[in-house]
């Protein structure tokens, strides 16, 4: 039963609110059909699953926590992968991206643009940008940002389109990320760690019961660590995370959760690609053929800087009307603010008419490599703020309709969203002192900045509604089918310097703000999805699935463009990504260890092609791209004393219809290495030694294309090889030293769409670390 399990608004059209009223109707109305059915068929009647997933043990956790996923990981037709953290907290994980590198194909291998490199968590899954469907407790978070672990439970991973679950989202998946909260348990634990490169990082976590029913628990966490092999590259922050419970074991629960998380870092915007593979000398760059930079090398200043501050605050009841209905209602107040200057460059050289060197890269002595110099011209800014006001309400109820038993999830949501960016440039047409191109100094000077009026502000305001049930036909056959509406109204002001590669002056003075038209777009999303499991027995599940997923004009940044050629027209229709997937789940050792088998593909659709045009010569929306691929998993334990987590990816990418996107000229998507291998196992002796490691292995892949010329293509494949080794000095104190990248392998983690900079992967390193529990 459910007490026996607990551990622990925007304006609406007309429209929305009746369709809203009419599917809240469709949920309300089971209600006499479960109270009817628990009275007269008790045989039949379900008890509801553990919703809120805490205190999972070891690598393998059996469901999400998401209310909308009714049946458990084994039974559900997806691929999802959940991520615990015993697994990530045992790899010494820090951050979001430290955490996904447990996921095959998932991970920040993307730079940016030409001067602007992308901060926080980048994440491109399965071949297409995945920043901006990151959720944290099921809500959208939104920034920039790199996102510390220290107060998430476990991370999960979805695969395929997930508009359905989440509204507009990114084609192949999303990522949420499951905060601790309090519970009757009463406990303190924490890390101490240090390691090479200056990394020194604490984090606590206490909880404490407040009498039979209510309990407070808080987690805070500190850093100031160098990033290992980049000279100058810094993380600062610290964060608290305070929760109360109240009604803990009761039908009516109330949970307050409150962030708040400050960092001050000095960002990474790579070193130059030359003499990499792949790389070819432009004029007046021959003698640097073969001589590649220190990877270590740091070719920003000491005025770079990425502060952040991330505040969040939650509020959710949980009120079950009986043993099989639970109404939850969840409600929201997140802002972050972030205040970011970078210096990037670009490695470009030629010759003049004179034979004289000109471009970014010039020498004093074409044969003395220390007179080469690089220019640091491109500063890059952000001045923005993202905030989010969200109210979700969720009715969850299990009932019987003759010999088919029903799992049914039905909600609303109200969200509005916003971006506000205060822009940034150079002042007097100044810039820094160059960098030597082989040993740079930071101690630049000569760049002066200043806002400048060019600001913008992008909103959406959303009203969605949503249904989900599985239908049990038996003891065998699972049918779940899942359909949402999403009402947006997205509106997007903005300004401009004129002049230069701004707007034109007209009778205004060189430097004058323009204000742009306020662009506004609004739609009705309808994303569904409908798949089937037959249960072999309880050890095999075999699944299929169809579902699609939509992406609005302006729905990854709320920002709207009138430029015929950009996807944020509001003119345009949303891209729209369809997933067919069949795979088999199994179980083994008594349900300790899955494997999972997943082939699938997905085709987005209403991209724009610039090769097919209309009637007034304007790009159309025949584009199309496609990602089919193959995805093996296993997770658990295969003895009591040995874990297991590892996963295989082979991605098959095209450009079916519209122009290359990779600078090879291949079909190819970019940034989406073809295969991917990524595993971690550990055993634990019975006298407190435990000893792991694993193996992470990405294939090559493409980089985008720009009229780069002599930059690297691709990447090359690469395996790293990581190790830790534990020991419980008592029940209150483990010692445990991680190793990574034991054989200190070079390669490239990342790389920028020209293919100028690359972020180079982290050397070999060593973190020790004190973990202590009472």
């Amino acid at each position: 039963m459910i007490k026996s399990r607990k551990h622990s608004s925007s304006p609406r059209t007309a429209a929305t609110l009746a369709t809203a009223g009419l599917v809240t109707g469709l949920g309300l109305a089971v209600l006499p059909v479960v109270a009817h059915a628990q009275s007269s068929d008790t045989a039949t009647a379900q008890t509801l699953d553990q919703i809120h997933v805490l205190g999972v043990r070891g690598f393998k956790a059996d469901r999400i926590a998401s209310p909308k996923f009714t049946q458990s990981l084994q039974d559900t037709p997806q691929t999802i992968q959940v991520i615990t953290r015993d697994l990530f907290n045992q790899q010494g994980a820090t951050t979001l991206t430290d955490a996904l590198r447990n996921s095959p194909g998932v991970g920040t291998f993307y730079v940016g643009e030409n001067g602007n490199t992308n901060t926080g968590d980048s994440i491109f899954m399965r071949g297409f940008d995945t920043s901006s469907s990151i959720f944290v407790d099921g809500v959208r978070d939104l920034g920039s940002i790199s996102r510390d672990v220290f107060n998430t439970e476990q991370v999960e991973v979805s695969k395929g389109p997930a508009g359905t679950d989440n509204g507009r989202s990114a084609p192949t998946g999303s990522i949420n990320m499951v905060s601790k909260q309090a519970n009757l348990h009463n406990a303190v634990s924490g890390t101490l760690a240090t390691g090479t490169d200056d990394q020194q990082r604490g984090t606590a976590d206490w909880n404490q019961t407040l009498g039979a029913t209510s309990a407070l628990r808080l987690n805070a966490m500190w850093q100031d660590s160098d990033q290992p092999g980049r000279d100058h590259v810094n993380n600062t922050r610290w964060g608290i995370a305070p929760s109360l419970a109240f009604g803990l074991g009761t039908r009516t629960r109330y949970y307050l959760n409150l962030l708040y998380v400050d960092q001050s870092n000095v960002p990474d915007g790579g070193v130059p690609t030359l003499g990499l593979p792949g790389w070819t000398a432009q004029p007046t760059l021959e003698q640097l053929a073969g001589h590649p930079v220190d990877p270590e090398n740091f070719y920003g200043t000491r005025a770079d800087h990425d502060d952040v501050t991330a505040k969040m605050a939650t509020f959710r009841i949980e009120h079950d009307i009986n043993d099989n209905v639970r109404l939850t209602n969840t409600a929201r107040w997140g802002r972050t603010d972030q205040d970011y200057m970078l210096t990037a460059f670009m490695g470009t050289g030629t010759r003049g008419a004179n034979g004289a060197p000109t471009g970014n890269i010039r020498y004093a002595n074409a044969a003395d490599l220390g007179s080469y110099t690089i220019a640091r011209s491109l500063p890059t800014f952000k001045d923005q703020r993202n905030t989010i006001l969200t109210d979700q309400l969720n009715l969850r109820a299990d009932f019987a309709t003759g010999a088919i038993e029903h799992n049914l999830s039905t909600g609303l949501e109200f969200t509005r969203e916003e971006l506000e960016s205060f822009g940034q440039a150079a002042t007097g047409g100044t810039t820094w002192s160059p960098a030597n191109l082989y040993a740079p100094d930071w101690n630049a000077t000569g760049l002066t900045w200043a806002h400048n009026g060019a600001d913008s502000r992008g909103k959406t305001s959303t009203s969605s509604v949503y249904l989900f049930d599985t239908l049990n036909i038996g003891e065998s056959f699972l049918v779940t089918a899942g359909l949402r509406a999403d009402h947006y109204k997205t509106e997007y002001q903005s300004a401009a310097v004129c002049g230069g590669r701004g707007p034109a002056c007209g009778t205004n003075p060189v430097g004058t703000v323009i204000t742009n038209p306020t662009l506004a777009h609004s739609d009705t999303l309808i994303n569904w999805k409908l798949g089937a499991v037959y249960k072999v027995d309880d050890i095999v599940s075999l699944y299929a699935n169809y579902a699609i997923s939509q992406q609005p004009p302006g729905g990854s940044n709320f920002q709207l463009s009138s430029s015929t050629s950009s996807a944020d027209n509001p003119r345009l229709d949303p891209q729209k990504a369809k997933t067919f997937e069949v795979g088999t789940k199994w179980s083994f050792m008594q349900d300790a260890l899955a494997v999972n088998l997943a082939l699938f593909k997905t085709e987005v659709s209403n991209e724009i092609n610039a090769q097919v045009l209309d009637e007034a010569g304007n790009p159309t929306q025949t584009g199309r791209k496609s990602v089919q691929g193959i995805e093996l998993s296993t997770v658990g334990r295969i003895t009591e004393n040995w874990s297991l987590s590892a996963g295989y990816s082979h991605l098959d990418t095209e450009v079916e219809e519209g122009a290359n996107v990779a600078a090879d000229g291949t079909r190819n998507l970019t940034y989406t290495p073809g295969d991917t291998f990524t595993s971690w196992t550990s055993y634990t002796f019975p006298f407190g030694l435990t000893i792991g490691g694993g193996a992470r292995y990405a294939g090559s892949m493409h980089r985008g294309t720009d009229g780069a010329v002599g930059t690297p293509a691709f990447t090359r494949a690469y395996t790293v090889f990581d190790a830790v080794a534990s020991y419980a000095v008592n029940e209150h104190l483990v010692l445990r030293l991680n190793a990574y990248n034991l054989a200190d392998k070079q390669y490239v983690a990342a790389i920028n769409k020209s293919g100028y900079r690359y972020t180079p992967g982290a050397p070999r390193s060593f973190l020790f670390s004190a973990d202590f529990r009472f």
